[in-house]
């Protein structure tokens, strides 16, 4: 049975991680927040959908290397915490030019780009790969499918995600509304990107 006891923990433990913030949610207020609610909406959903590429290589046995190769860590590691800080230095810069982000989004920022952000910071974050490793295994059953499980786990979290998140970004959007002095926006983007960066810097010097 595909629906027992093992799903309804998994889904409490889930969203107690799904609540908990990091570099997932300052992405995402960051993308609501400075190019409005659609930009936010597509950076969640390219967030969760991450979750089904980390689900799959659990079960398929990939993500045994993260854990069992120091190297392939380390460098999964690296380029993700290379790429928060990119995003970072980024938003940074643009606030140091005084572009206005209205301006620039219209011009440059595709709802691809924002999807791809999001589903970038996810997948290459590997405390997710692992997590999905050591922690979807105790949730499928001896004689469970292990690949249709290990996608309907990630479909409950994907849920969670996509609602929290969402709910965030609606809340950003409404809050956006009256930070309309591009002063201010260049602070939250200034802000966001240095938050960013020190989330980048964090994984890239955390031990294993």
């Amino acid at each position: 049975m595909m629906f027992d006891s093992r799903v309804l923990a998994f889904t409490a433990i889930a969203a107690l991680l799904t609540l908990t913030p990091g570099s997932d949610t300052m992405l995402v207020l960051r993308s609501a927040l400075l190019r409005g609610r659609r930009a936010g909406l597509l950076t969640v959903f390219g967030i969760c959908c991450g979750l089904f590429i980390h689900a799959t290589l659990s079960a398929l046995g990939l993500s045994v290397i993260l854990v069992r190769s120091a190297r392939a860590f380390e460098f999964v590691k690296l380029t993700g915490a290379c790429y928060l800080v990119y995003l970072g230095l980024q938003s940074i810069w643009s606030a140091a030019r005084g572009t206005q982000p209205g301006q620039r989004d219209a011009a440059t920022v595709s709802g691809h780009r924002a999807f791809a952000e999001g589903l970038l910071n996810n997948v290459l974050n590997p405390k997710v790969a692992v997590f999905y490793l050591a922690f979807l295994p105790q949730f499928v059953g001896p004689h469970d499918p292990v690949l249709a499980k290990s996608l309907l786990l990630a479909s409950i979290h994907f849920a969670q995600g996509v609602l929290w998140l969402s709910f965030l970004t609606l809340f950003v959007g409404r809050v956006r509304l009256a930070l309309t002095r591009p002063g201010v926006q260049r602070g939250l983007e200034s802000l966001s990107g240095m938050v960013l960066v020190g989330f980048g810097v964090r994984l890239a010097v955390e031990r294993r």
